[in-house]
């Protein structure tokens, strides 16, 4: 009965922080027009990898939530082909790392794949074990857990609950996901997952000033937790895990403000800016 009430408080904790946040900051207009750049064009459409948690459904019931809040608009105001992909929300690593591939192998267009959170493994593994290295010109990664979390890390020392996890998957619910991001899963993950040479990897670090605006309140826990635990954070990934290949940028922001959902921060221009970058990079 514990197992289940931890996993339902998680899943609870997530759906609930998503609609809190649903009414944090109204939608700005998008301040880069799509005429009037000069700045040089990306060769290659983006492709946007949600983290976990990333529901924009239940069933056939369409929910009205855009993990990526309003950031799509705004790269294609500004000139971008962008794509969305969409995997199994709170599964494991390798279901989404699968479903991804998929969905990039679908396009007819080799891509920038810009992914937050654990999109930036699902990514990783697509491109090491699913054959999308040829599809994929850069991946660059946003609040990603590349070294794990200590949240994750305490997830798995209440145990592995694999019965449970069993008896959810045979529901359609697969959580494991929760636990491959730990520390110590991540450790054998970068020892087996390695990079493909003809991809740009790169990634944005992020972390809370707290004397800048601070943290969502829905995250404020976890960062002050993080904080005693590893240092700067952004209220979910410890910065220091949050780098893979090219430091593209630091920025201050929480895992949720990286996406559209903490008014604070100006998501539309970062992302611009961040294409722009990857125009410059990624031949």
């Amino acid at each position: 009965m514990f197992e289940l009430w931890w996993i339902w408080v998680v899943l609870g904790a997530l759906i609930t922080g998503a609609l809190v946040a649903l009414a944090a900051r109204p939608r700005l207009p998008v301040e880069v027009p799509a005429v009037a750049r000069t700045l040089p064009r990306a060769r290659h459409p983006i492709v946007l990898a949600h983290g976990w948690g990333g529901i924009d459904r239940i069933g056939p019931f369409p929910l009205g939530y855009s993990y990526f809040r309003g950031i799509p608009a705004a790269l294609r105001s500004a000139g971008y082909e962008v794509y969305i992909a969409r995997v199994p929300p709170t599964a494991s690593i390798d279901l989404r790392a699968a479903a991804l591939a998929r969905q990039v192998r679908g396009l007819d267009a080799r891509v920038n794949i810009i992914a937050h959170s654990m999109g930036g493994l699902d990514a990783r593994l697509a491109l090491a074990r699913y054959g999308i290295s040829d599809r994929v010109a850069s991946l660059t990664t946003i609040g990603t857990p590349h070294h794990g979390t200590p949240l994750a890390d305490m997830a798995l020392a209440f145990g592995e609950w694999r019965r449970t996890r069993g008896i959810l998957d045979r529901m359609g619910l697969n959580v494991d996901g929760v636990y491959d991001v730990s520390s110590k899963r991540m450790r054998e993950f970068n020892r087996r997952v390695i990079d493909a040479p003809d991809v740009h990897y790169a990634s944005v670090v992020a972390a809370v000033n707290l004397d800048g605006g601070g943290v969502h309140a829905m995250l404020s826990i976890g960062h002050s937790y993080l904080l005693r635990k590893a240092g700067p954070n952004d209220g979910i990934v410890p910065a220091l895990s949050q780098l893979w290949g090219e430091a593209l940028d630091e920025v201050d922001a929480d895992h949720w403000a990286q996406i559209g959902w903490f008014g604070r921060f100006d998501v539309d221009a970062f992302y611009v800016r961040l294409a722009d970058q990857l125009a410059g990079r990624v031949r």
